[in-house]
């Protein structure tokens, strides 16, 4: 929960900043998008390798890896003079999380039961979303010393935890005997169309559809904020921290008892068409508090989304927890790729669109998970009873 907290701040951080950031370098929407959008790809990329290395090699050294390389690529962006230069630098920052987020699922899938798998991933997602609430707010204040300032902040704590972890993260026995994950350690294209056989390959698709509608909110915001409102770092800032803070609340203390009551079947559905209408309203809103509470309400939905959907993919993984939590990782970096590569471009068209595509998207998600759910009633009743 530590280093995904110090990895998403890390990340958090830079956001506010990244417009005034960008535009030292004479660029804006279109380049932001593809910044993004690399970083999702290499995320893409080494994300099943990460999860079938752990299953192989234990969680803890790629996990120490990750954030190593991680932290490299924060000072390397700093430190760039050419455009270029940001983007090899974010495609390594890609290749850290890649090897960050994987294992610290599956981690967390080797030390709960699977009636508390629910409760561990929804802290880990918490400790995410805290990452996300108080690094924008450093960023933002970091940034009146230097605009360079938070990225360097970012590196120094990333190899912090790097370090921590070498001393004080234990090394659980993976969940999947070390035969089953050699003979499984296949090459990318070949991961995509195992996962394609599996009974979780439709969820698989919804965190891809839900990750592209996402991204287009995620990586237009601060630009939307700019170019319509004139905020600056600060109160963009600010409206990215109280949807963290909401986030968190929710991932810590509701989102088990809603497991339990429900299921994660419901809540996905659910919270599905609660992020479309919210991301469609952003477009009306025209106060900073209406916006707010606009961001709240589609902070809230998206992170009750992100636990269940890993839930509910654990729960039918069985022993492929390394693999199942790489494969999810590429899919949701695969809508990550695609989602702010498009937002950026039609964003400098019209900033309204990539939030109209946005809701479109998360509409089409909610048909195709309602639909999959339908035909599946019995398999998902089971993982309510385990």
């Amino acid at each position: 929960m530590f280093n995904m907290f110090i990895a998403m701040a890390g990340i958090g951080l830079i956001i506010p900043i990244m417009p005034e950031f960008l535009k030292t370098f004479g660029v804006a929407g279109k380049v932001l998008g593809f910044l993004i959008a690399i970083f999702s790809f290499a995320q893409f990329i080494f994300s099943p390798l990460s999860g079938v290395l752990s299953d192989r090699h234990g969680r803890k050294k790629i996990i120490i890896i990750g954030l190593f390389i991680y932290g490299a690529s924060q000072l390397a962006f700093s430190l760039s003079t050419e455009l270029w230069m940001l983007f090899v630098a974010r495609f390594f920052s890609g290749f850290g999380a890649a090897f960050l987020v994987p294992p610290m699922m599956a981690f967390v899938a080797d030390i709960t039961p699977l009636e508390k798998r629910g409760r561990g991933l929804g802290l880990l997602g918490a400790s995410m979303s805290l990452g996300f609430m108080i690094g924008p707010g450093i960023g933002g204040f970091l940034s009146t010393i230097s605009i360079h300032f938070p990225f360097y902040v970012a590196a120094g704590a990333s190899f912090f935890a790097a370090v921590l972890s070498i001393f004080i993260l234990p090394n659980p026995a993976p969940s999947v005997v070390i035969e089953k994950a050699l003979l499984k350690s296949e090459n990318l294209l070949r991961q995509m169309i195992r996962s394609t056989k599996t009974p979780y390959f439709v969820l698989l698709i919804v965190m891809f559809v839900f990750s592209f509608g996402l991204a287009n909110y995620q990586s237009t915001l601060a630009l939307f904020a700019d170019q319509k409102f004139g905020y600056d770092a600060t109160q963009i800032a600010i409206l990215i921290t109280v949807g963290g803070f909401v986030g968190v609340i929710v991932q810590t203390f509701v989102i088990n008892p809603l497991f339990k009551r429900y299921g994660e079947m419901r809540i996905i559905l659910i919270n599905l068409l609660v992020a479309a209408l919210s991301m469609f309203a952003i477009l009306f809103v025209n106060t900073f508090f209406t916006i707010l509470l606009v961001a709240a309400i589609f902070s809230t939905a998206t992170s009750l989304l992100r636990p269940a959907v890993n839930t509910l993919v654990s729960k039918l993984a069985d022993e492929e927890q390394g693999f199942a939590a790489g494969m999810m990782n590429a899919y949701m970096s695969l809508g990550n790729m695609v989602g702010p590569a498009l937002a950026g471009y039609i964003f400098d068209i019209n900033y309204t669109f990539p939030y109209l595509l946005g809701t479109l998207i998360l509409l089409l998600c909610f048909v195709i998970a309602s639909t999959w759910a339908k035909k599946n009633t019995l398999m998902l009743a089971a993982t309510r009873t385990k």
